[in-house]
């Protein structure tokens, strides 16, 4: 058999105009699957390129981390010029992604029917913070979408704040729905041979992410949660700390000696029961009709939690880990990010990989989640700011040397 060495997206041609991290971690996803992604940056490029340095005038991790395996141009797109360069390269392109603020590309002169008429076939990705409406020209931040799309209010412990959840799930999530509603267009275009609009908002991206506690709100309707540790229940959906509000209880119970993250998390299945009133020196409790079925246990959850916790904390994270997957326990050590990056298997699995980069030496950083047998990915290192301005300016679009050095000189480039 012989082996394929093209990759899923070979051929397609995606125009980057997305900076920060919503927008660069759909395009990075597509340059992983193999499309051609160049990043078209003003001259002064990407403000996350000098955000949250750690060494002296070089590009930062927050940049590397998001713009892998892309090129780099520079563009004026304020210019005459740089308009006419933007126009051939929508011109060539399949794919355009976008997250300015709202009606800023419009406002460069190439509104939804300009891109058509250049490029017919083009799919026209934008990301914004909110839809249609009276959020619409809201600023849009991680944690901003994290509040509007239902996230913060049922993120951490009845009795305190609203908390943000590490996990970017309002850039990086709202990037990877981008990143489906792109590829089905693309599918679509072979059908149709029309590209088309995909918008995608944050907020709405977060909200997707939330809707089981749309779930939970339609339910209360019907009486409080059972599957909540919560004593009381309003009208809303409460916070309820680590409980996983789902069909099987779940907690994150404390380990020896007690660090931040010495924790497990642990899920209490029907079948799980017995072993685990063995484990945590009860075993009669698997046979006590107060503690032996789901329905006894839970308007106990945080008893019953407690009881495992005296037990846990006894013994570290890796030996309660042990115990409990030897007898088919659902659980898991709270990893923190010194475990996560130093962690072998995600090293052997291409999650945590060290990437040489020109200025740094090399850097660490996330791998493509996305396993694709025939399209493997090698992750390679973000662009230098316009490092690709001479093979795209030069090579591509057919510009003369002696052009592309006024392009430069006259601030297009």
């Amino acid at each position: 058999m012989t082996q394929v060495t093209t990759k899923a997206l070979e051929g397609i041609r995606v125009l980057d105009m997305t900076h920060v991290q919503s927008g660069p971690s759909a395009t990075q996803l597509l340059a992983w699957l193999g499309a051609d992604v160049v990043k078209l940056e003003a001259p002064t490029g990407d403000i996350t390129r000098k955000q949250l340095r750690d060494l002296p005038d070089v590009d930062s991790l927050y940049f590397t981390m998001l713009n892998c395996n892309k090129r780099s141009i520079t563009l004026n797109t304020k210019t005459e010029r740089g308009k006419e360069i933007l126009t051939e390269l929508i011109r060539r392109s399949d794919v355009m992604v976008e997250n300015f603020g709202p009606g800023a590309v419009d406002r460069m002169g190439f509104t939804w029917d300009r891109i058509q008429e250049i490029n017919p076939r083009i799919v026209y990705a934008s990301i914004k913070g909110f839809g249609d409406g009276p959020y619409t020209n809201f600023k849009a931040y991680e944690v901003v979408a994290q509040a509007m799309g239902g996230s913060m209010s049922t993120t951490g412990f009845e009795d305190g704040p609203p908390l943000a959840t590490g996990a970017q799930i309002g850039d990086s999530g709202t990037g990877v729905h981008a990143v489906a509603g792109i590829l089905a267009a693309l599918y679509q275009r072979e059908n149709t041979g029309r590209g088309q609009r995909v918008n995608v908002a944050m907020q709405h991206a977060v909200l997707n992410l939330c809707r089981v506690k749309l779930r939970d709100q339609q339910r209360l309707a019907h009486g409080p949660l059972a599957e909540y540790p919560n004593d009381d229940f309003g009208d809303e959906v409460p916070r309820s700390g680590n409980a996983s509000g789902g069909g099987q209880p779940g907690w994150a119970v404390k380990c020896a000696p007690g660090g931040p993250n010495d924790y497990v998390y642990v899920i209490v299945q029907p079948v799980g029961w017995r072993p685990l009133s063995e484990l945590i020196g009860r075993p009669e409790l698997a046979d006590d009709p107060e503690w032996a079925s789901p329905e006894a246990r839970l308007p106990k959850l945080g008893k019953m939690f407690q009881l495992i916790e005296e037990w846990s904390a006894t013994l570290p994270k890796w030996e309660v880990l042990e115990k409990l997957n030897a007898h088919n326990i659902p659980c898991g050590p709270i990893l923190s990010t010194k475990e996560i990056i130093e962690d072998r298997s995600l090293v052997a699995n291409e999650m945590v990989v060290t990437v040489p980069h020109p200025e740094r030496g090399e850097f660490v950083t996330v791998g493509s989640p996305l396993k694709l047998s025939d399209s493997p990915v090698e992750v390679s290192s973000s662009p230098l700011l316009g490092e690709h301005n001479e093979q795209v300016y030069v090579g591509e679009l057919g510009l003369g040397d002696e052009e592309l050095r006024l392009l430069k000189s006259n601030g297009v480039i």
